[in-house]
């Protein structure tokens, strides 16, 4: 099963039962793959969920992750800095490297400098890779 580290504007647009996306939340729920966090990763997943729904929605989804079994909290103790344009996106890249994961799945072009780079190497992948990917692992 594959690690992936999901960042936060990918899980949001995976919530909703009638968006394009919601495969990538179902597939969570059916054990396709393991979802890697740390703690600031969750706290930020938090944040904007609150934002974005009420505090009580945000929470249920926050527990979903932490109380599956196909999730991975890690502590990253070293920080990379490999991304410079946004530094807060940072923690999932040192999150996938103390994973192992296989990518990061983003649709934030901050990530893409991953791409130019040989050492850590770090695979990124948008969301329409990451479900094609499910697709196939049918």
């Amino acid at each position: 099963m594959n690690r992936i580290v999901l960042d936060t504007n990918c899980l949001l647009i995976s919530l909703s039962r009638r968006g394009r996306y919601y495969a990538v939340w179902k597939d969570f729920f059916a054990e396709k793959y393991v979802l890697c966090y740390t703690n600031e990763i969750l706290t930020e997943y938090e944040e904007i969920l609150t934002l974005k729904m009420s505090r009580e929605i945000a929470q249920n989804i926050i527990k979903a992750i932490i109380t599956r079994k196909n999730t991975l909290r890690l502590d990253a103790h070293f920080r990379f800095n490999l991304i410079q344009a946004d530094v807060d996106d940072n923690k999932f890249v040192d999150c996938a490297i103390a994973a192992n994961a296989s990518y990061i799945v983003s649709q934030d072009h901050h990530f893409d400098i991953l791409k130019t780079i040989e050492f850590p190497k770090v695979e990124l992948i948008d969301i329409d890779t990451f479900m094609a990917l499910l697709d196939n692992e049918l």
